[in-house]
């Protein structure tokens, strides 16, 4: 099978220094490609070189909505400059966070909004991280009309709400969540979705697979996130996979 893990922090350090193993692992159950996000610009040098020695790895850099601290406007400076990098095909990941009850929501906004601009003068699609604020980031995507869709990162809204963002040229990534039996609205939104709006993603290290509770997510574990959702859609795992990458390939352009 050849699977696209669109969503996979493989280049942090902390998380994966034995990166290089885990990523010919991967590689033997059917990775052929996979999309790295950024979180802070010091992670994005380490990134782009990744992304420039390794086949089939692509860089995502941007500015993580829960990490303002570690923000400045000079990171937007560099970013709008980065992005002119053949390896990067994507802005992200980008979005808002209400999780917790304390998050600056207007600083969020403003970050999103520069990103969005980035993403927008250099025609990149987005991956989008959001959590409790599903109607407020398709409320910021219709007003500013941003054209270029992305990804929905770790999808966890509601089937409308899915719904709505692959109106405005999103695909829906679907990870580790939906092998677990109890993630019973993401398994339903996946299971009710057209395959042609699907993407796979491990966020390794985050998001791990049923029976690895506390255990670090690895990249192999895509092929896990494959079989269970193409069980619970009633396909063949090889078709989903093939879908999925296609997918993918067509959103970052890599046709």
């Amino acid at each position: 099978m050849e699977l696209f893990d669109t969503h996979c922090h493989l280049d942090i350090d902390e998380c994966f220094p034995d990166w290089a193993e885990q990523l010919a692992r991967a590689r033997a159950v059917g990775l052929s490609a996979m999309l790295l996000p950024g979180v802070t610009r010091r992670g994005w040098p380490g990134m782009l070189t990744m992304a420039r020695q390794h086949q089939g790895l692509y860089a995502a850099p941007g500015l993580h909505p829960m990490y303002l601290a570690r923000h400045s406007e000079a990171d937007l400076a560099a970013l709008d400059a980065i992005a002119t990098e053949p390896q990067v095909l994507a802005i992200g990941e980008i979005g808002l966070d209400y999780y917790h009850a304390n998050a600056d929501r207007q600083a969020q906004q403003r970050l999103f909004e520069a990103q969005l601009l980035i993403a927008r003068r250099h025609e990149l699609p987005i991956l989008l991280h959001v959590r409790k604020a599903h109607d407020q980031v398709l409320a910021t995507l219709r007003r500013k009309h941003f054209p270029f869709g992305g990804i929905v990162h770790a999808y966890n809204g509601s089937l409308q709400q899915a719904e709505a963002f692959i109106k405005l040229g999103f695909l829906i990534a679907v990870g580790g969540a939906v092998t677990w039996e109890r993630s019973r609205k993401i398994r339903a939104t996946a299971q009710a979705l057209p395959l042609d709006c699907l993407t796979l993603e491990t966020d390794a290290p985050d998001i791990p697979i049923a029976g690895q509770t506390g255990k670090r997510n690895l990249p192999e574990h895509i092929l896990a996130i494959c079989q269970a959702l193409a069980v619970l859609r009633g396909e063949a795992p090889a078709e989903l996979a093939r879908q999925t990458t296609a997918n993918a390939r067509r959103l970052l352009r890599l046709d």
